[in-house]
């Protein structure tokens, strides 16, 4: 069973395989392998979708942590930390739309919004990354 204690690695696991998925299903469209595509995304949508769940679970049970480096790395760490909490808190609108578009086939709109979507997601899974790692192993 896993405690609350370990579920900020399993969040950094998620994000991981998330940001992996979404590499690989660009990948896969640039290679205009569709099906493969399709099956990257929804999985990095339902991995990204478990991550939330344990986030929002680990942050009721546990609280905020706070970061206890100083000097510079105290800067470089609110640098990566204040845009990721603002798109993170956009991802999950963006990829509902981008999802919901590419399953009723509105291709065109689909892409369009995945241009900014894609990026935006990326950023936030190897963001949370490396906040987990400046926050708990620093």
């Amino acid at each position: 069973m896993i405690t609350i204690s370990e579920l900020p690695a399993v969040n950094a696991t998620l994000n991981a395989i998330s940001t992996i998925l979404l590499i690989a299903g660009f990948v896969m469209i640039r290679r205009r392998k569709i099906i493969a595509h399709r099956n990257c995304m929804i999985a990095a949508f339902v991995v990204s979708a478990f991550f939330l769940t344990s986030y929002l679970i680990y942050h009721y049970h546990a609280g905020s942590t706070p970061f206890e480096g100083s000097g510079w790395i105290r800067s470089v760490y609110f640098a990566v930390l204040i845009p990721h909490i603002i798109l993170a808190a956009s991802i999950l609108p963006l990829a509902l739309i981008t999802l919901y578009l590419a399953l009723r086939k509105r291709f065109i709109k689909h892409r369009r919004i995945a241009r900014w979507t894609l990026p935006i997601w990326l950023y936030v899974s190897v963001t949370g990354i490396i906040v987990y790692c400046m926050l708990y192993h620093l």
